[in-house]
Formats: structure tokens, sequence, C-alpha cells
């Protein structure tokens, strides 16, 4: 519970490096994420060329930060691998979450940036990660250090809540 509280968006990162242990870490926490039928159906890219991340807000207007981040990992959706359509935004959408929750454990900032359903952000990623037709980008995470304080805190609404009925 104390990784969910301190989860927050970091849009600012600090000059540390990611290691490899760190983001073999990271990437175990995203393919520990449930999915349709245990379908699985995504491939993660680890961006870490510095051309490739300046190149992300040329296509991607609130990507901004990834020019500061040293890595980034790319979460997509593999039409091939599905066994119940459409189910892979949900199960991309639980590995973006696990990797955002293990990045907080490791005391390191990261910002689900929004791929799918833009067309011209999908586009994008295509043609600079040469991805094949049936891969398609779902969430980009910049990672790095960050000097923000990452404290609990709460968002919970109990008018959001209801039991039984609306």
């Amino acid at each position: 519970m104390k990784d969910i509280l301190a989860r927050k968006s970091i849009r600012k990162y600090n000059s540390r490096e990611i290691s490899k242990d760190e983001i073999k870490k990271i990437l175990e926490a995203a393919m520990a994420a449930p999915s349709a039928g245990n379908q699985q159906p995504w491939h993660f890219i680890v961006l870490t060329r510095r051309e490739l991340l300046d190149a992300v807000p040329e296509f991607h207007q609130y990507a901004k930060m990834i020019k500061q981040a040293p890595c980034a990992i790319l979460v997509c959706g593999d039409l091939k691998l599905e066994k119940y359509k459409d189910f892979w935004v949900q199960d991309c959408s639980a590995a973006t979450q696990n990797i955002l929750l293990e990045v907080t454990s490791l005391g390191l900032g990261a910002v689900w940036l929004g791929i799918y359903p833009r067309v011209e952000r999908i586009e994008g990623l295509k043609k600079l990660l040469n991805l094949p037709d049936e891969v398609i980008p779902f969430s980009l995470i910049p990672i790095g250090g960050t000097d923000e304080e990452m404290k609990e805190t709460t968002r919970y609404n109990p008018e959001r809540t209801h039991y039984n009925e609306w």
C-alpha cells in the first residue's frame, strides 16, 4: 500500500543513471501483471539511446520531459498474441501500472505517457522504432532519478463509492 499511495507522476529527473538490474526488476514487475486468459500480449522496448528519447516530442507534444530521462520503457500490445480480441489494452494497462509501482519502490520517478489510441503517436513510434504492423505502442514511461519526495497521499473519495447499486 505504501508504494501505491506514494506513486505520483514525475516529470523532472536528475542525473542518476538507471542500472540494468533496476530495469530488469521493472520489467519483471510489468510481466507479473494480470492478463485476460493469461495471454500476456505485450512486448517492452527499453529506450536508452539519447537520439531516440529526444525524437519523441516531435510527435508527442506532452513528452518534453523525456529529454531529461536516462531511459524510457515503451509498452506495446502484440495483436498476434491476442487470445481475446481487444483485451490487450487492459493487459497493457495493468503492465504499465506495475511498472509505475516498481519504479516508485526503487525510489525512482516516472510518468505514464499515453500513446494508444492517438494515431500520430502510434505512427511516430512505429516509424522511429521500426515496429511490425501487428505491434501497437500503448504507453511510454520515462524513468529517472528524482529529487521529489515520494510521500504517501490518499485520493480516496467516498462519494465515488457505491454498494450494490448507483
